[in-house]
């Protein structure tokens, strides 16, 4: 199982991806809240499809913990019971934890999804654990951090959790990317641990310095980014459904992230120039460059498209990828042979 550790690594990074990415989906369709308990939903580990499957009826079977909608208001089964002709209160307590009692079928099952993607990530995760104890002799660090990422993933869990009961709180959100943006970190730096080779890169301190330096803006880049997304959220919350609207009174820190990503291109590109004219060999450096030049136009086509579809999501997500290659590549100019600057 050792020879293919770094291949149920780079699978484990896959599927982290893809949770990101129906991260995304929720986000843009609004479904934070389609299952609004949690690990279950509705009191389901399969949701409902229809409304009928979560009201009161006669002569129906309930098992302890299922949840129905009666009065706009969430109750759960305190226990397992057939109900009789009229409704009886004494079987059922009101879900605590929030007072958002909202069915839509579609959010439901798409944050289902978001949650199934999550626990097969958990679970690539645990088994990457598992092998990596074939690396305790040597390479002690490898186990370490796989086992890390054990505990950040049930981490992350916890806190997705913490979002729904807190009703889609913005900072709880902010705080549920970062960590998942630290989990990729992990996952890459452990299958860079992996690798037994060197990478055909040159070093040049310089260089790196800039590399860290692009890394910074990325990440101060994502965070105004969700802040401005946070803005949106508000926009619609407020009832103004219609895209157009969403920005047409922006908060400042609007201009803020518009403005910062024209920073963050000319470091790249900078670095871009740099790598092509010293013969560094740092080919992500093209993919770098791309995704910003992909992420600047989705941004552009949100703010002045009035959010064409998908738009949000491929926004986020490359934002995601972005910060993965530019940390691998830091994690390349740890493991290659000194040059002269």
């Amino acid at each position: 199982m050792k020879k293919h550790f770094p291949a149920i690594a780079k699978t484990a990074l896959v599927l982290v991806y893809l949770v990101i990415v129906a991260g995304a989906l929720v986000r843009m369709t609004g479904s934070g809240m389609g299952c609004p308990d949690w690990p279950k939903c509705f009191g389901y580990y399969i949701p409902p499809t229809d409304l009928k499957e979560l009201t009161w009826a006669p002569n129906r079977a309930f098992e302890k913990g299922q949840v129905i909608i009666k009065e706009e208001t969430l109750l759960v089964a305190k226990d397992n019971f057939t109900t009789e002709t009229n409704f009886d209160a004494s079987h059922w307590e009101k879900y605590t934890k929030h007072d958002y009692a909202i069915f839509n079928p579609l959010h439901t099952w798409i944050e289902y999804i978001n949650r199934l993607f999550g626990a097969l990530a958990g679970m690539a995760c645990f088994f990457m654990a598992v092998v990596s104890f074939k690396f305790w002799r040597e390479k002690k660090r490898i186990t370490l951090l796989s086992w890390l990422v054990v505990f950040m993933m049930g981490f992350q869990a916890w806190l997705g959790a913490k979002v729904v009961y807190s009703v889609l709180n913005p900072i709880k959100i902010t705080v549920h990317m970062v960590m998942a943006l630290v989990i990729v970190a992990v996952i890459l730096y452990i299958i860079q641990l992996a690798r037994p080779k060197l990478t055909a890169v040159t070093y040049n301190s310089g260089f790196k310095k800039i590399l860290l330096f692009s890394l910074l803006l990325t990440l101060i880049q994502v965070a105004i980014g969700t802040q401005v997304r946070q803005f949106v959220d508000e926009q619609v919350k407020n009832g103004l459904t219609e895209s157009i609207l969403w920005l047409q009174n922006p908060s400042v820190t609007f201009y803020i992230h518009r403005s910062f990503s024209i920073i963050v291109l000319l470091v790249n590109v900078y670095l871009f120039n740099k790598n092509r004219k010293l013969n560094l060999g740092f080919s992500k450096i093209n993919w770098v460059l791309f995704i910003i030049g992909i992420e600047i136009l989705t941004g552009m086509a949100m703010a002045y498209l009035d959010f064409p579809l998908g738009s949000q999501a491929i926004h986020l997500v490359l934002a995601s990828i972005l910060f993965g290659i530019q940390f691998y590549v830091i994690l390349e100019a740890k493991k290659t042979i000194p040059a002269n600057s």
